[in-house]
Parts: C-alpha cells; structure tokens; sequence
C-alpha cells in the first residue's frame, strides 16, 4: 500500500479544507486508502501459477506494458471500488472501469465508462450509471482516458479529471445520496450522460429504466428496483434519447454559464418519491465540502472503535484500511422513515433500519464477529433484516453450503445481542438444518435428505472435473458435509438457549459428522461415491470449483472442525501426526494450477480465499501455539500490501472477508468458532489496543518484544489456556499477551 504515490492530495485538502488540518493528531482516516484492493496480481510468484494466454482480454498487462490485447488472463483481484460511501450506506458512488467486473472499478484499467451509485466488492449491482461530458455523444466510444496521477480517494470522497472531456469530477455521500461536482473546463456545452439500460450485472440493454425531468433544475427516474431523484444547481435546457444497439442512452443537457455542475441525488428502493425525501433529510441545502466534512467525520467515528498504538506506519494503514472495508457492508435499504421493500415487493415498516443479506460464506469467520463486537445496534438490525426475509421462505440465508447466518445469529445471542426475535430466529434456523425444501422452492440446505439419511453426501462421478467444474455437475459433496455440520453446532447451542433439548443432543451428535469423510489411509476428509467407496482418483491438492470441494482442496478442506478441533485431532495416530499433516500443509509447494479466484499460495494454504482461514490456529490444539504465530505473521506481512503498487490483497476480499482476517489478527484475538462466544488470543502486532464494544471498552496490551507468547493476563489474573471469552471483555479491563 505505501509503495503506490501520493496523488492529487491537494485536491482532497481543498476540498476538506478546516475539516482536520488544524488538528495536530493525525487522524485515522488519513490512514485509510480506498484503492487498496482495487488492483490485481499478475507476477505468477504472488498468484501461485502462471496466468494462461489471454488475447481477447480488455485490458491486460504484458511483458512490454499495458495493452489491450496479447496479454494474459487476469485473475479476480481484491474487487473492492475507490468510490465514496458511509458506513453500511445505501450509495457507493464510484467510478465504472469494466462493465461486469467485481465492484467495475480496476486499477490497471485506463478510461472511465460512467460513475455509478450501488457497489459492495462483488459481482452486482452498479445502478444508475452517469457521466458528465461535452460536445456530441459518440454512443459506440463515450468512455475517457483518467489517469492515476488525477485521480485521489479518501474515506468519503473520490476525484478524478476525465481527459477526454476535460472534466473535473468530485463525488461525496450520505448514507442515500450522492454528492456530484463536475467542474468543466470549458465552461459550456455540459452534459450528462445517463445509461440506465445496464448496470454492473446487467449486460447492456437488459436493465429497464425510466426518466422524467420535473423542473427546471429537476429529474427523477428509476433503474430495475432503485429509484432517484436528482437537484442542480444549473438549468437543464432540454434531453435527448440516443439508441446503439442494445443501449439507450438519456442525454441531459445544462445551460451555459456555470462551470460547475452539482447535482445532488437521493435513492430508495420504495420510491422517487421517497427518493426525494431522503435528499432533502439528509443532504439538500448543504454545501459540497460540509457533506464532504461530514462524510469524514463519520468514517472518524467508526474507524475510532478501535484505536491503536505502537507498530509501524505501514501497519497502521493497513489495519485501518481493512477495518473501513469490514464497516462497507452489509448496505442500508430503509428510507428515512423506516420504509422498504421486502422480497414479495411490498413496500413495509417495520420500525428498524433494513439491510442487506450478507455472504456468509466469506464472512461469518471474523467480518460478522467484528460487526457483533463493534456495531451491535446494527448487528441487532442486521439479524431482524435476516428474520424478514426468512418469513418469506421459511429458511435463514444458506450461502454456498453451510447456513452461516445460524452461526452469526447464534453468536450474537450469545454475545448478549438480545433485541430480536429469537424464537422465530430459532424456527428458521431449525428449518435449515431439519426441512428439506419442497421441490421446486428455494431456500434451505441442498441434499439435506441424503445428509440426514446417512450423515454424509455423496459426490457425482464427473469424468473429468476441473477447477471450472460447475455446481449442475458436481455437488461440493465434502464441503457440504463438513458446513453443514458445523451449521448442526451453530443451531445445537441456539437449541440448548431456547430449551430445546432434544433438538440439542440430536444436532450436536450431527455436528461430528465430518468425521464419516475421513480417510485415514490419507489423512484427508474426501469424497466418497453414493456406494461408499472413496472417491478415485484423488489428487488432495488439486483447487476444485464444486467437485468434492468447493473452491478449496482436501488440504484446506481437512480442517475444517471448529466445533470439535480436538476431536478433528484424535483422527490422526497422534498429535505429533497431525501436527506433521498440518506442517506439510504449509511447506509442500502449490502445484501451480491455475484458477481465476485461488490466489496467492502459502504452500497448499491459498490466503487469497477464506476456506483456509482458520487452518493456522490447529497448532494450539497440539500445544505449539508458536507455529501458528509464526504462520500468522506471514501471511499479515506477506500477503497483504502486495502487488507492484502495494495496494493487492492475495484475493479477492469479498465483502470484507479478507479485511477482517487482517483486523482480528492484528489486534491479537481470533473468532476459531464464530458462534461460541470466545476468541483465541494471538499476538497483537500493535503495542495496545483499545475496543469500544459499544458501552465498554477492553483493552490488549503486549508486554515483551518478541513474537512468542508465553502468558496471559486478563485485569491482572493469569488466564489458563489460549481463549478468552466475551463476557469477559465486557468487564472492560486489560487482556495482556506475554511475549519473548
């Protein structure tokens, strides 16, 4: 991240001018960089392989530069977006490089397509893209040539100057407006460009789109589901409708006179009439720089929940950096005045602020521990969003495989998050893990019948399975197997809360069922056919999409049982065995196979991807914290800051999932079992840290200069074993790491 230069700083200062440069603390926003995740690895040593040949690729790096062809595959990098945005907001307004790419902003890219106002890091949405330009629209070649060295972000606000029409664009947020200041350097013939025939997942002319303007200075319209309603401060003068092919574009034009356009546009997903109301709650008759002010101050605040002493500066912005991508989802969908849209498209008010699902796949291990340690009101409004929508299926969120959501929700409860309702919390969460859906219903867990049968699922025997090997052929056979119990414990301790002991002991007795996928003549959790026998062949580091695995390998895969870690041990001859299993892991080298979203390789552990997460703390179980310290501090310095510019995660981050991984390590705790309310405590690599639970505050401190822990302390009691539990943290007294 420090190796990419400081650019256009004067613009953000100007801009926020008096907002902190008379503060003589450097705050922490000035630690964060929104690009960082942007880019994407292409040196074949930080991918783990060698990118394949790619001569049709948009933009690609090659040995002699950048070019738009005869160049290489990229792999998903980080796929988060520069943009600007709050906490947890409804709009992202963030620039669009490529078209249905992860967030559509990549840094490697050279021209702007149009700036868009729905982003979270992943493939989707992207609505209502605009673009400020001059003179007559070239509707087959509308993007401009931007460059880094004009281009600045800061948590809250984007610029960039758009050569092609020489335009000064300038964005800042609230959390249901956008803030535009399209400074044209030729004063006249401005215009805007708005495509709402497509948006980041909707190829062009797939979306449906409507526009009308209301007055002199107003326009409002609609895309698929969102709405908006936007305020100039300049004339519109007329509109124009330009047709190309599958696209249609609406063309505003503005009066002569002004050289800066500001527009202010509000959003709902209800309506442009609630569109409207929520521009003039929140940002109509501001100023730019008192938005862009505000925008800092709010970041200031979330970013000030942990704060942090000691370690380098380099450090620092990483840690702060991931911390601002851990507080960017799951995103506000209520109107100002509680109103949303629920899934049968009713429009409803249920007295809380309504969210979006979140991928629990990638973010149930520490993003969503984070978010229940240091957000709990919004945690709370998180989880009623999640019982919602699951009265309308009758299933919580099942992402990939296991129902991640009962573990969120399970975790939070038992963190003391209680203003909720837990009995219909528990229905679905039972329904999950007992009710096959009926056919032809989404919702629920995929070959439950199969898993309740015989404790296991069986994989398809699919002749030749690849790394592209997709879910219609395969069935991810062991890692449904293994999710799905873990997903039993999750609803097991919900069980045991709510009386329900029957369910508890019949769950809980599931929950060891990973272990029906051990073979012991390999020392791996594999598949087995619907006869039983062993899935052959069997190459256990080989990186499958869906075959047996999913997105993983038997080496990654194998461990995976935070609910019964010890009992994952006693599969092995010994603890001394599994420890040698678990040492080979990281020193028996990537075979080099290549897959877009298995990146960056540490041996067989791929810390680009979060099935290998958890894998290091198995050396506590045999004794050797140590050795999952040591592998720890690797991957914190090794495979973040990567790439040329030093702004690359080893993957891509997923809604915050590779951000969060970063934050919890680095201020030495780790949730190994996201619904026990407990964290493994690691070596901070900051001297103190300070958490502010919402209410108390804890406190971590390293004592020693080394790297090895040998005790710990929590308000001045020795603490027996590696956990400390959080209720303890609550007590808001300080948790010392020993070290040599």
């Amino acid at each position: 991240m420090g190796k990419r230069p400081l650019i256009a700083i004067a613009v953000i200062m100007a801009v926020l001018v008096g907002c902190n440069s008379a503060s003589k603390t450097k705050t922490l926003t000035s630690y964060v960089d929104p690009f960082y995740g942007t880019t994407t690895l292409w040196d074949s040593v930080d991918l783990g392989y060698q990118p394949s040949p790619h001569p049709e690729f948009r933009t690609v790096l090659t040995e002699h530069g950048r070019r738009p062809a005869q160049g290489y595959a990229r792999a998903w990098g980080g796929e988060t977006y520069p943009g600007a945005a709050l906490p947890h907001a409804m709009v992202q307004a963030t620039p669009v490089t490529m078209w249905g790419s992860g967030s559509g902003y990549q840094y490697e890219d050279t021209t702007i397509h149009a700036f868009f106002h729905t982003s979270h890091g992943q493939w989707g949405l992207g609505h209502v893209p605009i673009l400020p330009f001059t003179g007559e629209l070239t509707p087959e070649n509308y993007s401009s040539a931007y460059s880094h060295d004009n281009e600045s972000a800061k948590a809250g606000y984007y610029q960039v100057y758009l050569e092609r029409y020489g335009v000064n664009v300038e964005m800042t947020t609230t959390k249901r407006s956008a803030y535009h200041r399209h400074t044209y350097s030729k004063g006249d013939g401005k215009k805007l460009l708005l495509n709402l025939s497509r948006t980041n997942s909707v190829r062009a002319g797939g979306a449906r789109g409507t526009f009308k303007v209301i007055d002199e200075n107003s326009f409002s319209g609609s895309q698929n589901d969102i709405y908006f309603y936007a305020v100039s401060n300049c004339k519109i003068t007329g509109t124009d409708t330009v047709k190309h092919n599958r696209e249609t574009f609406t063309i505003v034009n503005f009066a002569d006179g002004k050289k800066t356009v500001e527009l202010q546009i509000g959003f709902s997903f209800v309506s442009a009439e609630k569109a409207k109301k929520n521009l003039e709650a929140e940002m109509l008759g501001k100023s730019f720089a008192q938005v862009a002010e505000e925008a800092d101050a709010a970041w200031e605040a979330a970013l000030s929940k942990i704060r942090v002493t000691g370690g380098t500066e380099q450090q620092k912005r990483t840690f702060y950096t991931c911390l601002y991508r851990v507080f960017q989802y799951p995103a506000l969908r209520s109107d100002v005045d509680g109103e949303y849209t629920d899934p049968r498209g009713n429009v409803v008010n249920k007295g809380f602020d309504y969210y979006t699902s979140n991928n629990y796949w990638d973010t149930y291990a520490n993003k969503m521990v984070l978010m229940e340690m240091l957000e709990p009101e919004l945690t709370t409004n998180v989880i009623r969003s999640d019982i919602e929508r699951a009265r309308t299926s009758g299933y919580l969120s099942s992402g990939f495989h296991g129902d991640f959501s009962t573990s969120f929700i399970t975790g939070s409860y038992l963190r003391g998050l209680r203003d909720f309702d837990v009995e219909s919390a528990y229905e679905f969460a039972l329904n999950n893990a007992t009710k096959p859906a009926e056919k032809g219903r989404r919702g629920g867990r995929k070959y439950l019948d199969e898993y309740i049968q015989r404790g296991w699922i069986a994989e398809n025997r699919v002749p030749n399975p690849t790394v592209k090997t997709e879910e219609d052929e395969a069935k991810a056979s062991v890692m449904k197997t293994i999710e799905y119990a873990y997903s039993d414990y999750s609803v097991a301790l919900l069980a045991k809360e709510m009386g329900d002991m029957e369910n508890y002991e019949l769950l809980m007795q599931r929950s060891k069922n990973y272990r029906n996928l051990f073979d012991p003549s390999t020392g791996f959790l594999r598949g087995r056919w619907d006869d039983g026998e062993w899935v052959t062949p069997y190459d256990p580091a080989y990186p499958y999409y869906v075959y047996m695995y999913r997105e993983s390998s038997g080496w990654q895969s194998t461990f995976f049982a935070p609910q019964d870690p010890k009992g994952l041990v006693s599969l092995f001859p010994s603890e001394a065995a599994f420890e040698q299993k678990l040492d080979s892991l990281f020193t028996i080298p990537f075979a080099g196979y290549e897959a877009d979203n298995l990146t960056g390789w540490f041996g067989q552990y791929c810390a680009g991807n979060q099935p290998a997460q958890g894998i290091s703390y198995y050396y506590y179980f045999v004794g050797k914290p140590e050795k999952a310290q040591e592998k720890i501090d690797i991957l914190m310095r090794d495979y973040y800051d990567m790439g040329k510019e030093g702004i690359a995660y080893a993957g891509m981050d997923d809604e915050g999932g590779l951000s969060a991984w970063y934050v919890m390590n680095a201020i030495g705790l780790y949730s190994f079992s996201p619904a026990d309310p407990e964290y493994i405590v690691t070596v901070p690599i900051f001297d103190s840290v300070i958490v502010d639970l919402g209410g108390t505050s804890f406190t971590i401190a390293k004592e020693g200069t080394g790297r090895k822990m040998t005790g710990i302390t929590y308000g001045g009691e020795k603490v027996d074993g590696y956990f400390i539990s959080h209720d303890d943290l609550k007590k808001g007294k300080e948790l010392v790491i020993i070290t040599e």
